[in-house]
């Protein structure tokens, strides 16, 4: 029987308005309004790589199956309350708020404390989430990723190189944060609109990618080294999208089209797939788990090319985990697939991490 272990969940609570919005006024190039009339204009997403309560405490119940669980919010007294707490390992589903570095916040913190932890180390976690750094190691390993430009200055756009459509996102933002219907470009002035828009609305440079028009999956994977598994692949439906929309996974097809009350069946899984496209899309996806050394777990976004070519979009070292079914969060969907309720998939995952250091 597995020991009990002192299991603190670590996390940040979803906000209903703007407290704690970073108030940076960098323009990079363009005229930016007043902090307050900001953070008017971006309150809608500023949280929403956060977690609702209804997870936090799905979570929690699921650790409290076999665990002692102490709730710690990933707040400015997060690091005394840690050094405090002192437990045996800590779940950590914190997202961060402040910085491109956000997310590796908290494991860094674990690792100053000798306290250990699940997921990605704190550079992995960090690389991932600047979707340029992360491209540039696929790129340099010869893993399939479309072509793409950082832009942080509208000059830039006098001397572009990548050829349209092309979809323009925030450099380092998670949960189709800044991503819409209308990322997806096909003039220059609307790439010009799109740009200026990631500058003012998010204040960080954008990430310019060719745009690839093939059909998209994502893939969830649990375990390290030779066992991490691959769990059935999910594939994202733009056929249940509205009529003439982009076909893409953005803010609105994931957190406004697609709603308890409204819902569209956006997932696919298992997906469709030939054996040999199957195991194109697993080899892809696993060689990059590996080559970013993930671990535990995370959720490759993989989409094919106008060559039916698996492309990496980006890797989600911290997967959503909504516990709802009729949300469509797409790793409990592909564990739910693979035979694992939501409580065997929190569990398998703080066991997976309980392994790689050795106390289990």
């Amino acid at each position: 029987m597995l020991k009990r272990f002192n299991v603190a969940l670590v996390y940040n609570e979803k906000k209903e308005d703007g407290e704690g919005f970073a108030d940076s006024e960098r323009s990079f190039g363009v005229e930016v309004e007043s902090a307050k009339d900001l953070l008017r204009k971006t309150k809608a997403d500023t949280y929403i790589e956060w977690d609702t309560k209804e997870t936090i405490l799905a979570v929690k119940t699921a650790l409290e199956e076999r665990h002692d669980v102490i709730l710690i919010e990933a707040n400015e007294e997060v690091y005394l309350k840690l050094l405090c707490a002192q437990p045996d390992i800590v779940f950590n589903i914190a997202e961060g708020l402040r910085g491109p570095s956000r997310e590796a916040q908290i494991p860094a913190m674990l690792e100053f404390l000798g306290i250990p932890y699940t997921g990605s180390d704190p550079l992995t976690l960090g690389i991932c989430l600047d979707k340029s750094r992360a491209k540039e190691i696929l790129k340099y390993h010869q893993i399939p990723t479309p072509d793409f430009e950082v832009i942080d200055s509208l000059s830039q756009l006098t001397d572009f190189g990548i050829p349209l459509p092309c979809i323009v996102k925030p450099l380092h933002e998670g949960s189709s944060k800044g991503i819409f219907n209308s990322s997806v470009v096909y003039t220059m002035e609307q790439l010009r609109r799109q740009v200026s828009k990631v500058f003012f609305e998010y204040q960080e440079p954008a990430i310019v990618e060719k745009y690839i028009n093939g059909r998209e999956f994502t893939v969830a994977i649990i375990g390290n080294g030779e066992e991490a598994k691959v769990l059935p692949i999910v594939e994202i439906r733009f056929d249940s999208l509205p009529d003439g929309v982009n076909p893409i996974y953005s803010y609105e097809a994931k957190w406004i089209w697609d709603t308890i009350e409204s819902p569209i069946d956006v997932h696919e899984c298992p997906a469709k797939l030939s054996p040999k496209l199957q195991k194109q899309i697993e080899d892809t996806a696993l060689k990059a788990y590996k080559v970013f050394r993930c671990k535990d777990w995370c959720r490759i976004d993989i989409r094919l090319d106008g060559n039916g070519v698996p492309n990496i979009l980006e890797l989600n070292p911290l997967p959503g985990i909504l516990p709802d079914p009729n949300q469509h969060s797409c790793f409990p969907r592909a564990a739910m697939a693979a035979g694992m309720d939501y409580n065997q998939m929190i569990n398998s995952v703080l066991e997976t991490s309980l392994k790689r250091y050795g106390l289990i």
